[in-house]
């Protein structure tokens, strides 16, 4: 008997329109039956936010014979996420691709972003998931020179899966193929945002804030995401949505609880 090809289900922050899921979508359909469902505008850093005081919209935007059907959702990314599964699915996706987002989502950028969030989600429904993305803001940026190593990771984890609970976030640097030295298995390095607030005033005299900051690495260790990127490396790191701290609860447990 034939085996059924993989269903891979595509999101993304960018909205369904960026050259990002773009290029997610060209290399997805060469190894399965692919289903979109992404934000109608950008929704970069959503992170995990989800739609509850407003309605949710879906509309499908392919043809019903299109070999790839297409949706956009109002909500964030982790809105698409739970309609795809919840309203557009008849059975759960053999894998989740969020991306490839314009801008780097390495170190604590994981926190606020909506490319991983939807691929957290997707965890969450126990799919395995990967978050792709690129050190390339540009809306025009060329995704062709990492083609190929989007098609090697998501055919390993089609392969392999992945533990419960655990997703990838995957960074690439701005090289062209073959600058690219490889990739490397990496954890998430200790760095922040230093923010600062633009004060202005609106010609009524209202005050108004732009965010504005500078990213800070603080950490100095080679086995990290920034390391592996500022060395030509993609990095990928596993992440897990329970952000128990396990090391914590012994040290806790000595605290005179009851006095």
């Amino acid at each position: 008997m034939k085996k059924n090809k993989p269903l891979i289900l595509i999101t993304n922050d960018d909205g369904v329109s960026a050259p990002g899921i773009r290029a997610l979508i060209s290399v997805m359909s060469e190894l399965g039956e692919v289903i979109v469902v992404a934000p109608d505008s950008p929704q970069s850093a959503m992170g995990h936010a989800i739609t509850t005081n407003s309605t949710l919209y879906l509309n499908k935007i392919s043809n019903i014979n299109d070999p790839i059907q297409e949706y956009s959702c109002s909500g964030t990314p982790v809105d698409c996420v739970k309609l795809a599964v919840n309203e557009i699915l008849k059975r759960k996706p053999d894998l989740c691709v969020s991306g490839i987002n314009h801008g780097s989502n390495s170190s604590i950028n994981v926190i606020y972003s909506g490319t991983m969030s939807a691929a957290v989600e997707a965890g969450i429904e126990g799919i395995p998931a990967i978050g792709f993305s690129l050190m390339d803001f540009n809306w025009n940026a060329n995704f062709e020179p990492i083609k190929n190593f989007v098609r090697k990771i998501a055919l390993e984890v089609l392969k392999n899966g992945l533990p419960d609970g655990v997703v990838l976030n995957v960074n690439f640097p701005k090289l062209e193929e073959k600058e690219i030295k490889g990739i490397r298995i990496c954890r998430q390095a200790k760095a922040r945002w230093m923010e600062k607030f633009d004060k202005r005033k609106t010609p009524q005299g209202r005050d108004y804030y732009w965010l504005a900051g500078e990213f800070v690495n603080q950490d100095k260790g080679e086995d990290t995401d920034e390391w592996a990127l500022e060395n030509n490396y993609i990095s990928v790191v596993p992440v897990h949505f329970d952000l128990t701290a396990h090391y914590t609860i012994q040290q806790l447990n000595t605290w005179k609880w009851d006095e």
